[in-house]
């Protein structure tokens, strides 16, 4: 996205939310994913503002990319925190910081130069900023959403094939995705929340315990690296294969999951429990609209669940507590959809639907899209909810 004009308006819409506060003096930026919202750079620096509107960029590395790629026109090297002395008064006041992101140790460092009275969140102020995205970041979020829907309709089927190891299947997985545009990354907001490019398995490793806060399993290479795949596990005649995989275009992404079946059509049972999961979310689908409540939402698709759905649903032996969450430029953003959340839909908001439920020696089964939520409804953008998918073997 090159357009200086939005991340102008950006930051001057920061400057006002932060002015409407009781108590603010300065706020500091230094998440490299939000200074990319606000600079349209991702270099390694610090973006303050003040209240009477003063502005910089502190940047450490690189300054020469920074001024190459960011409107912005207050962009200062400094190899230290004091260097900010010549431009920052010695006492920042009540500051604004992202709480779940600038570790203690780098906060400890720029207290060496500067006296902060008070600290106060910003991260919630900046999430709620980033959950209603402008027509532009829509657009890359509908570019992502096609070529994301393109690669598991057309794309997974044709790399699938018996024999094949789940670390063969995500190396294969990965190469394609790049070939359709993929940005190479799998960006979260989650505190050290490691992923290539998503949760997918054979049969029941789909079930796996796994820290990843999420209704599908993962076994991965190890204890150590519990992502990628199983390097032992290879694929057979009558696997259920559970892909989900998160696609990103120019920063933005989108989520989607697929369920296939290789060799064979899944048993009755196992589709009946895939078909029950389309239905939830069709239900929770006609509830999104601006001004909806994601609460309500939740309580309400999850109220009077079919039989189907009685053991394992949103996560297999440790379910999760919600059906839903933002995409954007990370792929776990507001809103959320779950019983405690309470913000009102607004058009413009990107959504992830992800009903899902475990089956015991079997693996996950269910889907998950992408919606926009627009004036008239959610608007689905990554085509919409398929059957468990029969793949020939080969």
């Amino acid at each position: 996205m090159n357009q200086p004009q939005i991340f102008e308006k950006r930051r001057r819409e920061l400057l006002s939310v932060l002015n409407n506060k009781e108590h603010f003096d300065t706020a500091i930026v230094i998440g490299r994913v939000n200074l990319y919202y606000y600079l349209g750079t991702i270099q390694d620096g610090l973006f303050v503002i003040r209240s009477n509107g003063d502005s910089y960029f502190f940047v450490r590395k690189s300054v020469a990319r920074a001024k190459m790629e960011s409107d912005f026109n207050s962009i200062i090297q400094i190899r230290s925190y004091s260097d900010m002395n010549q431009h920052l008064p010695q006492n920042l006041g009540h500051v604004y910081l992202e709480t779940e992101v600038v570790p203690m140790a780098m906060l400890s460092r720029i207290q060496k130069y500067f006296d902060m009275p008070a600290i106060h969140g910003l991260d919630g102020i900046i999430s709620m900023m980033r959950s209603k995205k402008d027509p532009e970041e829509i657009a890359l979020i509908e570019s992502s959403a096609q070529r994301h829907n393109q690669v598991m309709l057309e794309v997974v089927p044709a790399l699938l094939r018996e024999g094949m190891s789940e670390t063969d299947f995500a190396a294969e997985l990965y190469a394609e995705m790049i070939k359709h545009g993929h940005h190479g990354v799998s960006r979260f907001s989650m505190f050290q929340m490691e992923m290539i490019i998503g949760q997918f398995g054979f049969g029941d490793t789909s079930i796996y315990p796994t820290n990843f806060d999420g209704p599908g399993g993962m076994k991965g290479m190890s204890p150590a690296v519990p992502i990628v795949g199983d390097r032992n596990r290879k694929l057979k005649k009558g696997d259920l294969v559970f892909v989900d995989v998160g696609f990103g275009y120019e920063g933005y992404h989108s989520d989607k999951t697929q369920v296939y079946s290789f060799g064979t059509p899944p048993d009755e049972h196992v589709a009946s429990i895939h078909n029950a999961c389309i239905g939830v979310m069709k239900k929770a689908e006609a509830l999104i609209v601006p001004g909806a409540d994601p609460g309500r939402i939740y309580d309400l698709a999850m109220a009077d669940l079919p039989l189907e759905l009685s053991e394992h649903f949103m996560g297999f032996g440790e379910s999760v507590r919600f059906l839903g969450h933002g995409v954007g430029l990370f792929i776990d953003e507001l809103p959320v959809i779950t019983s405690k959340y309470h913000v009102p839909l607004e058009e413009g908001m990107i959504i992830a639907l992800e009903p899902k439920c475990g089956i015991e020696g079997v693996g996950t089964v269910g889907v998950e899209e992408t919606f926009l939520v627009t004036s008239d409804g959610a608007k689905c953008l990554t085509g919409g909810p398929k059957e468990i998918i029969t793949l020939p073997l080969k």
